[in-house]
Order: structure tokens, then C-alpha cells, then sequence
């Protein structure tokens, strides 16, 4: 199983809009974020975590030509609103793509993109993309890769995250109830939110991120949904060994 991070950064993403700071103005690439996704190479397919508003751009860049199954975190702008750029994956195919959330998500799809829903439109994949929605309610295999759902926590809003076998992806989150948190040890490669130094409501800092992975041991840890408050080399040289800031293009294959 091969995973790559398409996106690393915050809401904003990164370099900001109408921001002159260091970062933003950096000539590293790894210093430019687009939304935070992820994709995992199963070997059934394509998996797609999170259809952000940058994905048709991370689509080109990565040269993804297929999309076989979409998992989603929340129903956050930032994580959500580029799913009409799923319609280009529809093409040539004879079947829905097949997209699963919790409730509130599948629900917000449903609301914000209803016309995809609408009958009028049904295989109408140059118009609309053609989707099915489902409800996740416990592990299950898509793509040939084990997917199991975990319950974190943003700011008070539950949302979920991912263990695909010894790979786990967590963004979007300050706090881990214990159940989870069972459910994350032994990991090979853990994916892990880290926006900032300074503390935020919703988010954990470097610091919270480092005390997660601390406690959980894995092999290897990748800080991701990163602000532009911190700059790749130099927040890299003050990490801990087996731990590394993350950037978009980062791939990595796991068991």
C-alpha cells in the first residue's frame, strides 16, 4: 500500500492570501501547502481521503487518473468543497464513485451539492459527478486496504480519522479519546495535525503533537494541516528523531 500526502496545509492554505511573511514568501517548495487530503494506492484501487477545494490542482500535479472510493474526515470547507472535481473521474466509468462519511458529512454533501442527487441529472457524468453515498459504521475493506474509523475530536465537533493497517491518517484535531487512542499504537507511519506553536481551539500545536506521538510510539510520525506560522527546515531541525513536518508530494509505502 502506497500513500502521498496531495495536501499539507491549514484552511487557508499556503503561502496565505495577502501575506508577506517569511513562509509565504519562501522559495522552498516544501513551504507551499495546498489543502490538506491524502491518497492511498490500495491494490483494488485508488483511494481518495478528502475532496478539497485545491483538488483538481493536486490531481495534475500528482497525475492521478483515477479515483475508486472517497473517505471524508468532516464536512469542512477545506476538506469538502472540491467534490464536484470528482466528475472528471466519473468519465469512462459504470458505476457511481462510492464516497463514505459519518452522517453529518454525507448530510452536508446531500445539502451543499444536491444537484448531483437530483434524478434529472442521473448519468449525466460530463454535468454532475455521479456518486453513492454511505455510511460508515465500523471497519471494513475498500480497495483492498483495511479502513478502520476513529472518533477524534475538533474543537467539540467528533469527525474521523483513519487506520488503514499499520498507517493511520488524523488531521483536524485537539483531542483523542482514550478508545481511539488504543486503536493507534503500533503503528508504522502515523499522519498527525499539527497547525502551529501557539495554541488553538480546535487544533493541536507542535507541541500537543509531539506529546501524541510520545505516547503512541510509532515508527515513523509526519506533522500535517500546517499553518504558515512554521517554516519546513527550521521546524524540522527542532523535531525529535522519527518525527518530520510533512509536505504536499510526500509519499511512503506501508504494510
Amino acid at each position: 500500500m502506497k500513500a502521498t500526502l496531495l495536501g499539507t496545509g491549514t484552511s487557508s492554505g499556503v503561502p496565505r492570501i495577502a501575506c508577506d511573511c517569511a513562509v509565504c514568501l519562501s522559495s522552498d517548495p516544501r513551504n507551499k501547502r495546498l489543502r490538506c487530503s491524502l491518497l492511498v494506492e490500495g491494490s483494488g484501487g485508488n483511494i481518495l481521503v478528502d475532496t478539497t477545494p485545491d483538488l483538481r490542482l493536486q490531481s495534475l500535479r500528482q497525475g492521478l487518473r483515477r479515483v475508486d472510493a472517497v473517505l471524508f474526515t468532516h464536512p469542512h470547507v477545506d476538506h469538502l468543497y472540491g467534490l464536484d472535481e470528482l466528475r472528471s473521474f466519473c468519465f469512462g466509468r459504470s458505476a457511481p464513485i462510492p464516497c463514505y462519511g459519518d452522517e453529518g458529512t454525507l448530510g452536508r454533501i446531500r445539502h451543499v451539492f444536491d444537484y448531483a442527487f437530483k434524478p434529472v441529472y442521473q448519468g449525466m457524468t460530463e454535468s454532475v459527478p455521479q456518486l453513492s453515498l454511505n455510511s460508515i459504521a465500523g471497519p471494513f475493506e475498500l480497495c483492498g486496504c483495511p479502513v478502520e474509523p476513529l472518533t477524534v475530536h475538533h474543537g467539540r465537533l467528533p469527525i474521523l480519522a483513519y487506520r488503514f493497517g499499520s498507517f493511520a491518517y488524523v488531521t483536524d484535531c485537539n483531542a483523542i479519546p482514550p478508545a481511539s487512542l488504543g486503536r493507534l499504537r503500533g503503528l508504522e507511519v502515523l499522519v498527525l495535525d499539527a497547525l502551529r506553536h501557539n495554541n488553538h481551539p480546535t487544533h493541536f500545536t507542535v507541541a500537543q503533537a509531539l506529546e501524541v506521538v510520545a505516547e503512541l510510539r510509532p515508527r515513523r510520525a509526519y506533522l500535517t494541516h500546517i499553518a504558515h506560522d512554521l517554516d519546513h527546515e527550521k521546524t524540522n531541525a527542532a523535531l525529535p528523531a522519527g518525527v518530520e513536518l510533512a509536505y504536499d508530494g510526500l509519499s511512503f509505502e506501508v504494510a
